[in-house]
């Protein structure tokens, strides 16, 4: 099916996961997104987990929908093409994705000399073009000392490597907009670092250091600033509780018959719990054992019947396995996902684009394509090279 972004192409030479995560979310929408490879792949085609087969299922996830094609770049020729792709006529075409180095050929200025509207967003590890990757970058912003308890904690998911990922299809998209208005192309440069840096200023922490001069304090699994916690049920389940509005706040009280309790620490405290997050940040000592002493007498269908019926906000620890058995948001009844035939990998649950748009706009999420599969096919019908001309690239092994 068609998506709101048909006929927009886009050229994406990339590596891991902020660049192809970008372009992927660009092809979920419905654009034409090519991916080009040295033959043979680049360094993230046998990136863990893999099948038993050895196909990898991380480089499959990142390149839903895309097409694929292996080319020489080591050569001029295969230079050449990569430049024909990126630059190939079209009022929808002229877009290049990036995270490879943008020199030399590859640069800007050079590929700007075939096609003066192009849009090319190019992301780097630190803005002044040095290299950093999401674990280095992770490291730096102070998260790692927020977390756990002792020691650094580093976390598993690559979140400024996605954020990125989805910040550069947000650039492509600005250009195109400016493209469309003026006629002019852009050069979009982002940088991974600048991308976290952006999120810990707008989430308070750097101005918490420059104007407070304090360092949060580790709080292990307790949320900074309202009250959330995770507890142990009967069962040996493990649930996750937040309150973070008045109304999930009364709801808790009620479902865990703990109002006396609760307004004797307000009358001793002087604290407002039920208005105030930060009151409950600050006695969360007191509140804690309350609501782990109700936890320890349930199971896990008891308290998620008191629960919800007092409309708290609270969710279930749960391993991947269990996630994708059982939690019917990972699974076909949720319009995010379809079963997909992966060819080499088999049939699993495949999401399309988070975004919900009416039934007619939304995008198969259909299988990643095999390494270099449309190679021949984009020769053709972008470059509009002929079956002989195709045939002697593969001969000279510029394509594969």
């Amino acid at each position: 099916m068609s998506g709101v972004l048909e006929g927009m192409r886009v050229v994406e030479g990339s590596a891991f996961v902020a660049c192809p995560s970008g372009g992927m979310t660009l092809a979920q929408l419905g654009a034409d997104v090519i991916r080009f490879d040295a033959i043979g792949g680049g360094i993230d085609n046998h990136r863990w987990p893999l099948t038993p087969e050895g196909r990898s299922l991380y480089w499959e996830g990142l390149n839903k929908g895309k097409r694929s094609v292996q080319v020489n770049i080591g050569s001029a020729e295969g230079k050449e093409l990569v430049a024909a792709l990126a630059t190939a006529p079209g009022p929808d075409a002229g877009i290049l994705m990036t995270n490879f180095p943008a020199t030399g050929w590859l640069s800007y200025d050079s590929l700007r000399r075939h096609r003066d509207d192009l849009i090319m967003v190019a992301i780097t590890g630190n803005h002044d073009g040095s290299t950093a990757v999401d674990y280095t970058v992770n490291c730096a912003m102070g998260y790692p000392w927020l977390t756990g308890t002792g020691g650094t904690v580093n976390h598993v998911l690559p979140a400024w490597d996605i954020i990125c990922g989805q910040t550069a299809a947000v650039g492509v998209l600005a250009a195109e907009r400016h493209r469309f208005r003026t006629g002019q192309g852009r050069l979009v440069n982002l940088a991974l670092s600048d991308v976290a840096l952006a999120a810990v200023s707008m989430l308070g922490h750097v101005a918490e250091a420059q104007l407070l001069g304090t360092q949060r304090p580790r709080i292990g699994n307790d949320l900074y600033g309202a009250f959330g916690r995770d507890f142990e049920l009967a069962d040996g389940e493990r649930i996750q509780i937040v309150a973070v509005s008045a109304r999930q706040w009364t709801g808790l009280v009620a479902a865990c018959g703990i109002a006396g309790e609760v307004a004797a620490v307000e009358s001793e405290t002087g604290l407002s719990l039920t208005s105030t997050d930060g009151d409950r940040y600050r006695v969360r000592d007191r509140i804690n054992p309350m609501v782990a002493r109700w936890c320890a007498n349930r199971t896990l269908a008891e308290a998620a019947e008191a629960l919800d019926a007092h409309g708290v906000c609270w969710g279930r620890y749960q391993s991947m396995l269990e996630l994708v058995a059982g939690d019917p948001r990972c699974s076909a009844a949720n319009p995010l996902f379809a079963e997909v035939d992966h060819p080499g990998s088999g049939r699993y649950l495949t999401p399309g684009a988070p975004l919900r748009f009416p039934a007619d706009n939304m995008v198969d999420p259909g299988p990643a394509p095999r390494l270099g599969q449309h190679t021949d096919e984009v020769m053709a019908d972008v470059l509009g090279l002929s079956a002989p001309e195709i045939a002697r690239l593969h001969d000279r092994k510029i394509i594969a």
